[in-house]
């Protein structure tokens, strides 16, 4: 007598073919590998209109970089290396002025950052962003 294997529920388990699962996981993982360096380039960014603080009345000074990179303190265009000296010069008074830093609509964020980092350099480790009320 012969006798007959018979199948158990385990033996059904032993003949799944992962092939096409596979398939499918590299065929995401190659689609998400493409897609998200568009979508971090692709995000635009409108910082939104803000109220703050009231500005210091007095014992400040204003410094302020334009569209096309020019530095401008208290209403003055001067060069990087003399708004350097000026910053230092103001940093040693007592008291220490507030220093309100201002960039242009259309300068970049790295420009903004090129301002507060010679600020920063110069003594003054505060230094106040100012930006447009909101409603104006």
């Amino acid at each position: 007598m012969r006798r007959r294997k018979q199948r158990t529920p385990m033996a059904a388990i032993d003949e799944i073919n992962v092939t096409p699962l596979l398939d499918l996981t590299f065929l995401l993982l190659i689609a998400f590998m493409i897609t998200m360096p568009l979508m971090e380039y692709g995000t635009s960014v409108n910082p939104p209109e803000m109220n703050g603080d009231a500005l210091p009345e007095d014992n400040f000074v204003t410094v302020e970089v334009t569209k096309d990179n020019t530095y401008v303190i208290d209403k003055e265009v001067v060069s990087s290396e003399e708004l350097s000296k000026r910053l230092r010069t103001l940093a040693d008074k007592t008291p220490k002025p507030s220093v309100l830093v201002r960039g242009d609509g259309q300068q970049t964020y790295e420009g903004v950052l090129n301002l507060l980092k010679l600020v920063r350099n110069s003594g003054f480790k505060d230094a106040v962003l100012v930006t447009q009320a909101e409603g104006n």
